[in-house]
């Protein structure tokens, strides 16, 4: 990959862009790394399984409870856990259980220092792959998790997927979007019709480009068309064209995009917004590729791929009698579900940097990042115009912002509002009150504002668990 001619330049070195650096975030997690959750409430022994799991180039994340695993397979998928038995709050077989519950397709391999069999059968009906003892067999265990995350090697799962300059205008590397983009190396391949699901601003209209881009007529023309933007009177017209004198105004032939679209894809968005009387004549381009234009006796006959897009849920228009179900399940052949920004905010921050990179270029700003305060409010926010409403709040902050980060007060009202209701749980500072209750109304402001999380909370602190726990008791708090 070569640096693009208007690269910074620092000591004679080309620094790679904000783009291109999250493009490399992106394709190292998707790519490459298998995500281990390791459980065991033994600091030490975790710490030493973190550093085989680190060398063997696995993305580790760690838990020193059941309550913690769960907590964290509730938020995201990991390729496989590794998880001790015996810890305090919440067991190994019962966080089993729970997480089985939440996401059955998880390998999951039990340790213990005290093998018995009652345990370990019931680990094993629970779908617990193995249970390994105490001390560990470190070649095995290398050996045994290689076999449950890496059937397929890292090369050939590389060919299997997207180009990655085709999915790096998809940025994210939640498990959403990583599942979505399994599902579109599956699909893109094909000429099979698609209809992308999804709420207003989420990226259907960069899932349809994602799937041209990637198939046999990705040197055929992608034509969009936005079903809701255009009239009745005039949709018809423009889908299908018309002869000259068809209607009033029609001085002349027009093709129509279908037609415009032979031998390439056709992008139908806000599929759910087309009337009826042309629900029909659609569903017969869907099934035999063939149509007449207004005012012509002529069928005309294409070869098009057709993606469709829609916010609504047609089941509901289809029992309304707002849509035809027989259209439905013509263009319902494979679905894909575009996830809500709320639903993977693990991608917030690589998707923050990317319209920073383009809006700092385009308005010519000077901006090198956001300041953590700032990535904050992002990541507690709701988003319900999901990426694009991203997008926007990073262009309007870029235009206010006139120093080297964007921080809080360069953001819209709806996110300065999280600092409010932030403050007004902040521990009581007037003259009067002791330290010790301030200690302990920063404790339990904290441990609120982690859910109850205490290794994330103590962190947050700045002090060990232990501490935080020791400190819990005085408060009468177990």
């Amino acid at each position: 990959m070569t640096c693009p001619s208007n690269a910074p330049v620092e000591s004679g070195r080309h620094e790679p862009s904000l783009q291109v650096r999250a493009w490399l975030v992106t394709y190292r997690i998707l790519f490459i790394m298998k995500k281990i959750l390791l459980v065991d409430d033994d600091a030490a022994h975790r710490m030493m399984l973190r550093a085989i799991l680190d060398d063997e180039g696995y993305a580790v994340r760690e838990a020193d409870d059941g309550t913690v695993a769960v907590s964290a397979v509730s938020q995201e998928f990991f390729d496989l856990i590794l998880m001790d038995v015996r810890m305090t709050e919440m067991d190994g077989i019962e966080a089993l259980e729970e997480i089985k519950r939440l996401s059955p397709a998880i390998p999951v391999l039990m340790m213990t220092a005290y093998p018995a069999v009652p345990p370990a059968v019931k680990a094993m009906k629970l779908g617990a792959v193995d249970f390994l003892s105490k001390p560990l067999d470190t070649d095995e265990l290398r050996l045994r998790i290689a076999k449950l995350v890496g059937q397929i090697p890292d090369k050939q799962r590389a060919q299997q997927s997207i180009s990655p300059i085709e999915v790096s205008r998809l940025s994210g590397t939640s498990e959403p979007m990583r599942r979505l983009l399994e599902t579109l190396a599956l699909v893109a391949p094909t000429d099979t019709t698609v209809l992308i699901l999804g709420e207003s601003g989420t990226g259907k209209e960069l899932v349809a480009e994602t799937i041209h881009a990637n198939s046999a007529r990705a040197g055929q023309p992608l034509i969009k068309v936005n079903c809701a933007a255009l009239p009745e009177t005039l949709l018809e017209s423009e889908l299908f064209g018309h002869e000259k004198g068809a209607f009033t105004g029609a001085v002349a032939r027009r093709k129509g995009r279908f037609e415009v679209a032979d031998r390439g894809t056709i992008f139908l968005d806000e599929i759910g917004e087309i009337p009826i009387a042309v629900q029909v004549k659609l569903l017969r381009v869907l099934q035999e590729q063939q149509f007449e234009p207004l005012g012509s006796s002529k069928t005309l006959s294409v070869d098009v791929r057709v993606i469709a897009a829609t916010n609504r849920h047609l089941e509901a228009e289809i029992a309304q009698g707002h849509f035809r179900e027989d259209l439905y399940y013509r263009l319902n052949i494979f679905p894909v579900f575009m996830p809500p920004l709320r639903e993977r905010k693990d991608d917030i921050p690589l998707l923050a940097e990317t319209f920073l990179a383009k809006y700092a270029e385009k308005h010519k700003r000077r901006i090198r990042g956001f300041t953590p305060r700032a990535l904050d409010l992002f990541m507690r926010y709701d988003w319900r115009g999901n990426v694009r409403e991203l997008e926007n709040t990073v262009e309007r902050s870029v235009i206010l912002c006139r120093e080297e980060q964007i921080a809080p007060q360069h953001l819209p009202a709806p996110l300065q509002v999280l600092l409010q209701e932030e403050s007004s749980e902040h521990p009581n500072l007037e003259a009067g009150v002791t330290l010790k209750d301030m200690e302990k109304q920063l404790i339990l402001s904290t441990l609120k504002q982690c859910d109850d999380n205490r290794t994330k909370a103590a962190d947050m602190l700045g002090i060990s668990r232990r501490s935080l726990q020791m400190k819990l008791k005085e408060y009468g708090i177990n």
